[in-house]
Parts: structure tokens; sequence; C-alpha cells
């Protein structure tokens, strides 16, 4: 009134007082008004109160209903979307709010439609009080609590619609008696209104939401119920998306992790950690995989790949990928030519889908396969679109291996090559996948220093490796998938390795059938010396008939005893059934019912026929 009094201009103010005799604040509306002489002087002021407590209230609920809609639903994370929701009505709208869901929506399970009657158990997902800490929960998040028909919390879900109570309904008191520490709760906290809302989405019950107030005076209202309502709807299918989701890519994780190695094979070649990790939820699964594939000759293969994209298709896509090069790996194709093989499978695989020629279908990945032969100690690697594998020498020193660049697979048309180096028993490679090194920084250079520095610490083993590497390159969430394939080199000893240059005549054969004898005894290996024997004879005899010199034997004790005779040519034999009265045709049969396994390779100068056959006393 002074300061219309003085400047002679109308102010207006909205206020909230409480009425005498009344529970429950009211909003107010007050002008103050000048009364002027003709002279236009100021001799009194008009006041004018109007009561708008209605219109008030419903600009409150608008208002809050219009800031759900930007802060309920940020992510597709169900404990988010739900912590969200208990947020926003404390309190503004409650002293205390819970939300407690069915344990298939945390796992993204499909939940029952409802409704759910007799005993529920609900799990705490999300709470927020007035009070720092949330001293009034009785339940933990995270913890399960179970709710006799008579509760609240399971009334609402038995029937589909809002409970309102409170701590005047001796059916509230009542049905607090199978938990005497919310009942102690309840009275030392004062809590006097207590409103059950179920949370549903697309006609499936997910939880409910419990909204309490204890300090504020007011009860709950037939408009709060509404406003209630409402809020919980739109938070329930923020929740319903995130289970979704969440199945969505639980299934994509669960059908990647299927698809990778389950358990390392064993082999003396190299020996391996390995590490998976998917990216933070709300990217999605991607298509990184990794492996160790035994060959031929005590070599084994190490293979790291990456399929572009996120989700189911990524992870089928990466099955598919990782089944090729087994299958691949299985004819000893040499590295390079492997990704080319690889490339052609990729650029036919948009094909097989229902829109093959619509540009989302297009497959993009890319792989470093890399050989390594622990007689030789040398390892042989290609890569297409893929990062350069680390090594680390007995020395300690650290280098990325300069290999040929190559395009991504799926490109076609451009051939790969691939590099050979000898490897040191002991050197430590690493294999990984770009979201390793470009999870934290914009400038790659600086991923590939951070991880040469971590390749740097000497761990006790490769596991703790694989986990040093992870903790020092890689953000707290990574933006996208990481797969980590970490070996260390072994070496045969030579007294491991047995081999004999033959000449193409005939007699040799007992010559070497004698030689393989003699070496067996001393490896203290006789009981296997007539088999061997056999084998050896049928291998040198059809390099002799079929093919042309040189001729070599060689011999490998391993975790198998493997066989290998290599010719100059590149005719590989086949296993065929010779019929009666054929000359031919049945020493290949003889030597795959003998050995455990056999094969051929291609080498530089020719092939290599191999055959493996279980040590004695090892089945």
């Amino acid at each position: 009134m002074r300061r219309v009094l003085e400047a002679g201009e109308p102010e207006h103010r909205e206020t909230r007082r409480q009425v005498p005799g009344e529970t429950r604040e009211r909003a107010w509306s007050v002008l103050v008004s000048p009364l002027k002489d003709l002279a236009g002087r100021t001799r009194a002021v008009w006041i004018g109160v109007l009561d708008i407590t209605e219109q008030y209230r419903a600009r409150q609920r608008l208002t809050l209903l219009n800031e759900a809609g930007t802060r309920i639903g940020t992510t597709l994370d169900v404990t988010q979307t739900a912590q969200e929701l208990a947020d926003m009505v404390v309190p503004e709208f409650a002293d205390l709010a819970v939300v407690d869901l069915l344990d298939a929506v945390l796992s993204g399970g499909e939940p029952k439609p409802g409704p759910l009657t007799g005993t529920v158990a609900l799990r705490r997902v999300a709470h927020q009080s007035i009070f720092e800490g949330v001293p009034e929960a009785v339940v933990k998040p995270g913890e399960v609590d179970t709710h006799p028909e008579s509760f609240p919390s399971a009334r609402c879900l038995a029937t589909g619609r809002p409970v309102l109570t409170g701590a005047d309904d001796p059916t509230f008191i009542s049905s607090t008696g199978h938990n005497p520490a919310r009942a102690a709760t309840i009275r030392t906290f004062g809590i006097h209104s207590i409103l059950s809302v179920p949370i549903r989405a697309r006609g499936v019950t997910l939880g409910v939401a419990v909204f309490l107030r204890g300090q504020r005076p007011e009860p709950f209202e037939p408009d709060d119920v509404l406003l209630a309502e409402e809020l919980t709807a739109r938070a329930a299918l923020s929740l319903d998306n995130a289970r979704r989701y969440t199945r969505e890519r639980s299934t994509a994780l669960a059908l990647q992790r299927s698809l990778l190695p389950q358990r390392l094979p064993r082999q003396s070649a190299v020996e391996v950690a390995s590490r998976y990790l998917p990216a933070s939820a709300h990217v999605g699964v991607g298509g990184d995989w990794f492996d160790v594939i035994p060959l031929s000759g005590a070599r084994v293969a190490l293979v790291v790949g990456d399929v572009v994209g996120h989700g189911l298709h990524a992870s089928a896509t990466m099955g598919r990928l990782r089944t090729a090069v087994r299958t691949l790996a299985d004819v000893d194709l040499p590295p390079d030519e492997l990704l080319t093989r690889l490339d052609d499978l990729v650029s036919r695989l948009p094909a097989d889908t229902a829109d093959g020629d619509d540009a989302e279908h297009d497959i993009g990945a890319t792989c470093l396969y890399a050989v390594y032969d622990p007689v030789s100690r040398r390892c042989s690697l290609a890569r297409a679109g893929h990062p350069l594998p680390a090594l680390v020498t007995p020395d300690g020193a650290v280098s990325f291996l300069e290999l040929p660049a190559g395009p991504p697979l799926g490109l076609g048309g451009v051939p790969f090559e691939s590099a050979e180096i000898e490897l040191p028993a002991g050197s430590l490679l690493a294999l990984y996948t770009d979201g390793l090194i470009e999870a934290r920084y914009r400038d790659i250079d600086l991923g590939f220093e951070r991880l040469r520095r971590a390749l740097t610490h000497r761990e006790p083993s490769l596991e703790a490796t694989c986990d040093h590497i992870l903790a020092a390159v890689l953000p707290e969430r990574p933006a996208d998938d990481v797969a980590l394939l970490v070996a260390r080199t072994h070496a045969l000893d030579s007294d491991q390795v047995a081999v004999w240059d033959l000449p193409a005549e005939p007699p040799i054969v007992a010559y070497a059938r004698k030689q393989v004898a003699a070496r067996l005894a001393g490896w203290g290996l006789d009981d296997a010396a007539f088999v061997t024997g056999l084998v050896v004879s049928e291998l040198v005899t059809n390099a002799i008939r079929h093919a042309q010199s040189p001729i070599q034997l060689r011999l490998i004790r391993d975790q198998t005893l493997i066989c290998e005779v290599s010719d100059g040519s590149s005719t590989a034999p086949h296993l065929r059934r010779a019929r009666a009265f054929d000359e031919g045709g049945r020493g290949l049969l003889l030597v795959s019912q003998l050995t455990r396994r056999w094969g051929t390779r291609q080498t530089p100068h020719g092939k290599t026929i191999w055959a493996e056959q279980a040590l004695p006393g090892r089945g």
C-alpha cells in the first residue's frame, strides 16, 4: 500500500496463506489500486482479494506435467527412468515417493498382463524423500519386498486402479502389521496420506508408484489422484521403452557372447587371454569378436574383427563372419587369401536380405588375421581396415607392426597383402578393436600412445595384462564395444621337431620308416611306432608316385604327434572310396582311419599333407 500511495500506480501480487480454522493453504490474488481526486493526487487505496486456490493448483499441475515430459525418460535405462519419476514429484507433489517394479521388467522380460492378485513380490528400484538419505525407506533400492494382498500396493495391482488411503484408514493400519518396521516408520515420520498408482503401459503391468505425505499437512485429493495417474502413465511408457530396449540389448548380448569362444582352445604355440566389453547401455551391443584357431603343424591363428553397427543385426553378422573365418582357416589359407575370400562373402551378404539393394543393409567390417608358427617362430599377418597390432618384445620394447593397409571388408576389388615377421619366444602380441583406442580420444594417435604406455607395464599374468590395459586406456563408460586378445608366443624346442629331406626314390620309404621309429624311441613313444610307420609309408609313397621333388618329412611332438610330408606339387589329394579292382585310393582312407585328423595345406613351393595322432596315454 505504501508503494501504491507513493507512486500512484496499482500493484498485483499472488500469495499463499492459511486461513484460521483450515489445515490447507489457499492461494490469493491481491490487487491494490490508488483512489485519486480530480487533480490526480492519490487520496486512498482500494484493496481487492480473490481466492484463486483452484486456478493456482491447476497451474501447478500443468507445470508439473509439462516438466514431466522433459525430465522423465531421458535415457533407455529402467532404473534411471524410475528415479526420474521419484525425483520429479518430490517435494512439489509428495514428501516421499517410491517406485517398485516386477523383476521381469528389470531383466527385459515380458511381465504378466495383469491384474496381479494375491501376494506380490516387488523390487525397489528408486525412491526420493524431502529428507536427505531417505530415512523413511524400510526397503533399500535393489531389495525385494513382499506385499500381502491387503496392502495398498497389492490392491492397486489387483484392481488396476489407484488406491488412496491414509493413517486414519483402519484397513491400511492393519495391512502394515506384516512389517513392524514399516508401521514404526509411518508413526515416526507422521505419514498420513498414501497414494498407490499401478504402472501400466501397452496393456502390461510393470509395477507400482507410491506417493506419501507426512510433513505436508493436506492429504491427497481426487485431483491429486488424476495428476498422479497422468505422471505415472507418462513414466510407464518410458519404463516400457527401457524394458523393451533392455530385452533387445540382453538378447543381442547373449547372442554375441554365445557366438564368441566360451573357452579358448588348448595349444602350445601361444599363451592367450582375452576380454570382451560391451558398450554402455544407451549405445547397444556391437559386432566385435575374436577367436583363437589351432591349425595344422602346431600353428595357431589369432583373429580379431569388428562389424559396423550395433544390435541384433551386428551380432548375427559377427557370428556369420566368425564361422566363415573358422571354415577358411580349416582350409589353411594364408592370411591375405583368407581375407580376400572373406571380403567376397561380406560383399554378398546384403543380397541375402529381403531388401538387399537398400543402403541400410550394407555391411561394413574390419578384421585382422595372424598365423604364428612355433617351429619357425614366424608370424604372418594381414589386415582389412583394422587397427595395427601391438608387439612387446621380451626386452620390453613396444611397437605397432607396420602391416600393409587393406580396405574394410565388403568393398571388393582390392587385393590384400600380408607381412611376415620373426618373433622371439616370449613376445607379446596385442590384437584389439578400434573401441579400445578411440573410446576416449578424438585424436587416434593419443589412443595409440595410451595403449603403448599401458603395454610397457609388466604384469604377472596375461589376465592381469588385459585388466591393466582396459583400466588404463578405456573411460568408465565406453561408447563402443571392445574386444582384446593378448598372446605370448612360445617356441618348440629343436628336440621336439625332426626333419628329413628325401629323394623321390621308392627305396627311401623303408629308410623313412626306420628313421621315424628311431626318433619315436628317443621320445619314449615306441607305442606309436607301428601306426606312425604306416602313415609315413603311405604319405611318402604318394609323394614319390604322384608329386615331385623336393620331398620333406617332418615329425613334430607337441600336444599331439604330427606327421607332415611336403612336396613340390600344388595338386591336393582327395579321399575317395576305392572300388574292388582299383589299384589306388586306399592310402588316404587308411591314414584317415589311423589318425585323429588329417589334411593338406598349400605352401609357397607346393603342398604339405599332414596327419595328427594322439600321444600314447592321452587318448
